[in-house]
């Protein structure tokens, strides 16, 4: 099962992130108050673009108008995200993708166009907002012509789901083996690769993790 659009109209994510119990989301006020100061900083009805690196490029349910392969630089993919359901349970938590300091990572440059804003980015809040484990950022992304100010959505490292350093055998054990309502970590990894490849962008260490993955599911 992947997320969908009616899961974010319908905050249905929100309503089963209650009902398991397993963490604290934010209500519609604060979605909306985050939004609006991640917008001060964007002039007003244009364009807007948003960095993705992870589910987003292969499930990105968003209506938009373009994309663009780009890199941004400070911040790298990384599996630094605890989540106790979606694609994990509290008694196996799973690991999911998020931007931590350092390095750069290659992703997609989604354009939401003008007239979508309004509709689009509330439902992006309910997404990536909805326990505030990450933090909306605005990067500069390269795509080798020009520099797009985009928004992106980097890990929160105060927040109680963020891993850390953990080890690689951590990892590799965690996405082998977690799965929840939303499947596996394994597929949500092997995703995210395939996903990344049929733009192009080749990520060695995620392609190594999912081998590394792979032969702990076959022993």
């Amino acid at each position: 099962m992947s997320l969908t659009r009616f899961d974010l109209e319908s905050r249905r994510l929100q309503q089963t992130i209650i009902q398991s119990g397993t963490g604290v989301i934010l209500s519609e006020a604060q979605l909306e108050e985050s939004l609006n100061q991640t917008l001060r900083q964007h002039q007003p009805n244009s364009d807007i673009w948003l960095f993705v690196y992870g589910s987003l490029i292969w499930n990105p349910i968003l209506n938009f108008a373009e994309q663009r392969i780009g890199k941004i630089y400070g911040w790298h993919r990384r599996f630094c995200l605890w989540v106790p359901q979606g694609r994990g349970t509290p008694e196996n938590r799973g690991l999911v993708l998020g931007l931590d300091s350092g390095g750069s990572c290659r992703g997609i440059a989604y354009r939401i166009a003008a007239v979508d804003v309004s509709s689009e980015l509330p439902l992006l809040w309910r997404r990536e907002m909805v326990v505030g484990c990450y933090i909306p950022r605005w990067v500069r992304v390269f795509d080798g012509i020009q520099q797009l100010p985009a928004i992106t959505f980097v890990v929160n490292r105060q927040h109680r789901a963020y891993t850390g350093e953990i080890s690689l055998e951590t990892t590799i054990n965690s996405i082998a083996t977690a799965s929840g309502e939303l499947g596996s970590c394994a597929d949500y990894l092997l995703q995210t690769v395939n996903g990344l490849m049929k733009v192009g962008i080749t990520d060695q260490q995620l392609l190594s993790l999912s081998k590394q993955v792979l032969s702990r599911q076959n022993q």
